[in-house]
């Protein structure tokens, strides 16, 4: 019976509703304790357990695209992995990002090809490469699905990449479909394209301040260059 009621919600919501539901569901549900302990702290909240809700939902597009992107997917998951490792050890202390960033630099080992402040830099460049994706995608109706993702990956991920990373993409967009049936499948159960441009601008509206919020922390280290070794 649940499922059923849960079916018939779900009816008429874009992949993107969905994960915004679930990112306010994670905001509500943070608990008083976090809440009281970010106020004591006088931190920004970039939250972690956010920042994964968001990498996750990054995957579900690269999904959507097709095997073309799989290099960059895979980069993605093991990101992702390393990130909930760590938040599992202890997830009280970290909760946010700033925590982790701070004490790889401390430790001297933020820029190790294995640390988790690499993690949180790519992993926010692959979501801003979606977030381009996904607005020009509303933004240029006439305009081939090749083209918005060369576009969006010019701006946002090649300035980093060695040329290994760079082939790789090269040889990925000759694969990528029609745009028409990228849209579709990230539609999902929306049957409005004019509700779904909507919540694309919601989605991007809600994400932009968490990687503005991670691109400080990376500034103020000076990681926000770092570049693929």
């Amino acid at each position: 019976m649940e499922k059923r009621e849960s079916e018939k919600m779900d009816r008429g919501k874009s992949e993107l509703r969905m994960a915004m539901e679930e990112l306010c569901l994670l905001s509500s549900g943070d608990g008083e304790d976090q809440q009281q302990e970010q106020k004591h702290q006088q931190q920004p909240r970039s939250s972690t357990m956010d920042f994964l809700c968001v990498s996750k939902q990054l995957l579900h597009v690269l999904d959507e695209i097709g095997p073309t992107l799989l290099v960059l997917r895979q980069d993605i998951q093991q990101n992702i992995q390393r990130l909930q490792d760590l938040l599992a050890r202890d997830p009280s202390k970290y909760a946010n990002l700033t925590t982790i960033v701070t004490e790889e630099v401390e430790e001297g080992i933020s820029k190790k090809t294995n640390s988790c402040t690499r993690a949180i830099i790519w992993l926010s460049r692959s979501i801003n490469f979606s977030l381009h994706l996904l607005e020009r995608l509303m933004n240029n109706p006439e305009t081939s699905l090749k083209e918005i993702v060369e576009e969006a990956y010019k701006s946002t991920l090649k300035p980093f990449h060695g040329w290994i990373s760079s082939a790789a993409y090269r040889v990925a967009l000759d694969l990528i479909p029609d745009k028409e049936i990228f849209v579709q499948l990230l539609m999902g159960n929306c049957q409005d394209p004019d509700d779904f441009a909507g919540d694309v601008m919601i989605f991007v509206s809600i994400v932009q301040p968490l990687l503005e919020e991670i691109n400080t922390i990376l500034v103020k280290h000076k990681l926000d260059r770092l570049k693929s070794t």
